[in-house]
């Protein structure tokens, strides 16, 4: 695979690879054309290392004798950031990282799969960055992000939807979709909008009042 850079400056979404399951390398390909900065959480290096990519920001605790100076010659300019803050995931760490360069979006990959607890954490702790930082999550099944309060977006007819409450959302409404919601609420345990789907060619919009609501774009 080849290393990434067509842009070097901020416009573009930067880039984090986590260590989950690995995506398809078209897809991991397309996001590293276009991502200025790629950070790799210490735990996936040496997977990543195997694929022939240009690394700007490698991160993390590095326990386990991770020894992150290995890298400095081979991924050369690389730099280093150790984050030993047990209370925080590394991604997280990768996030706020992110947010002290100014850096406004992000698109993260390998961060599903795998272990189920760094799955759900991972795709939970979205919310967290709400006013702070545009992430999206992305593996060769769903794109996730957290909605705005009213959202609007194109769709052609019968692509698949979830939309996932982060705890109790309230006064969900859409238009154009299969299973329409008006003035809903969604409980994560009790009840979710997953497995709906756009009916027809155009604008789908969707709006709530309160509370916290990702969006998963799903591919069958």
């Amino acid at each position: 695979m080849s290393s990434h850079h067509i842009v070097r400056d901020d416009q573009e979404p930067a880039l984090i690879i986590a260590n989950g399951a690995a995506c398809h390398p078209e897809l991991l390909g397309q996001l590293l054309e276009w991502s200025p900065l790629v950070i790799v959480l210490d735990s996936a290096m040496e997977r990543v290392m195997q694929l022939d990519i240009k690394v700007d920001v490698l991160l993390g605790d590095f326990d386990r004798g991770f020894d992150p100076e290995q890298y400095k010659t081979s991924q050369y300019p690389i730099e280093i950031v150790h984050a030993p803050d047990q209370d925080k995931t590394d991604l997280e760490k990768a996030f706020d990282y992110l947010i002290q360069r100014k850096i406004p979006a992000v698109n993260v990959v390998w961060a599903t799969g795998r272990r189920a607890d760094h799955t759900i954490t991972n795709l939970t702790n979205i919310v967290r960055y709400r006013d702070l930082l545009k992430i999206v999550i992305l593996d060769d099944h769903s794109k996730i992000f957290l909605l705005p309060n009213k959202f609007e977006k194109w769709y052609t007819a019968n692509t698949p939807i979830s939309l996932i409450p982060i705890g109790h959302v309230t006064g969900i409404h859409s238009d154009n979709l299969f299973y329409p919601l008006k003035d809903d609420s969604l409980t994560i345990g009790y009840r979710t909008g997953s497995s709906n789907h756009v009916t027809k060619d155009g604008i789908v919009t969707i709006e709530h009042n309160e509370g916290d609501l990702l969006m998963m774009e799903c591919m069958d």
